[in-house]
């Protein structure tokens, strides 16, 4: 049995992830740990300024994986830092109090527990830290996230949602769709987000191109999500490769 787990919010998941969260807690026989860095929304709409080099213009920070349509029609991709900032490292902190690791500790005196799927065995990957050791029990017991998911239905459990950003540009056309479906409070701050960042982005002169939240390259509420089931994007979680999003 663990001696703890570890959520570490972005303050930007979906509403259900905290009443799941609040639930799953009273169903533990062990502690749950909510970390945070702080709200990733506000810090990527703040406009910074250049103190030492006002010439070069305000900048504001890009911590998501957003599509970029350049200014000569070529696109591109921010890169992704969110992941590694606001989950990774808030995570490194707490397991370092808990252990009470020491600095420069190369022992292994950790084993940390990741729950990604048989089916997702593609984001294993080994401990950024020499004295974390990890392991995958779903992939031990060779379950998929179907066979999860079947199993909790089996023990008369309330279904889990996938612990992801509402704005991830990494959701596929099948989760946004959902999501415009079953939780327009949450579609509706997505395109409300996706509206302040390109906003926040014409105001700064770090990134010269537009940025989306779509593959397409246009806005969130002009995609054509009606057949979301046979084309358009895929699931793109598998690019996170550390395996702490989208489970």
């Amino acid at each position: 049995m663990p001696d703890a787990t570890i959520f570490a919010d972005t303050q930007a998941e979906p509403k259900r992830v905290y009443v799941w969260l609040d639930w799953l807690e009273k169903q533990l026989p062990f502690p749950v740990y909510r970390v945070t860095k702080g709200d990733m929304t506000a810090e990527m709409l703040r406009i910074r300024s250049r103190k030492n080099e006002p010439e070069k213009g305000d900048w504001a920070r890009s911590l998501i994986p957003s599509y970029v349509k350049n200014r000569d029609g070529s696109k591109g991709i921010m890169q992704r830092v969110c992941t590694h900032d606001y989950k990774i490292l808030q995570i490194e902190k707490k397991v370092k109090e808990l252990a009470n690791i020491k600095r420069g500790e190369k022992e292994i005196k950790v084993t940390q527990w990741i729950g990604i799927s048989l089916d997702e065995a593609h984001r294993m990957k080994p401990a950024r830290q020499p004295w974390i050791v990890h392991r995958w029990p779903l992939i031990d017991a060779g379950m998929r996230r179907s066979d999860c998911l079947k199993w909790i239905e089996s023990h008369g459990y309330p279904r889990p949602p996938r612990s992801a950003c509402i704005y991830c540009p990494f959701h596929s056309d099948v989760e946004w769709r959902r999501l415009k479906e079953e939780d327009p409070e949450e579609w509706n701050k997505a395109l409300e987000f996706e509206k302040n960042l390109q906003e926040v982005k014409a105001k700064t002169h770090n990134i010269r191109g537009m940025l989306y939240l779509h593959k397409s390259l246009v806005n969130l509420d002009m995609v054509d999500l009606s057949t979301a089931s046979e084309h358009g994007q895929a699931d793109l979680f598998g690019n996170e490769c550390e395996g702490i999003c989208g489970v």
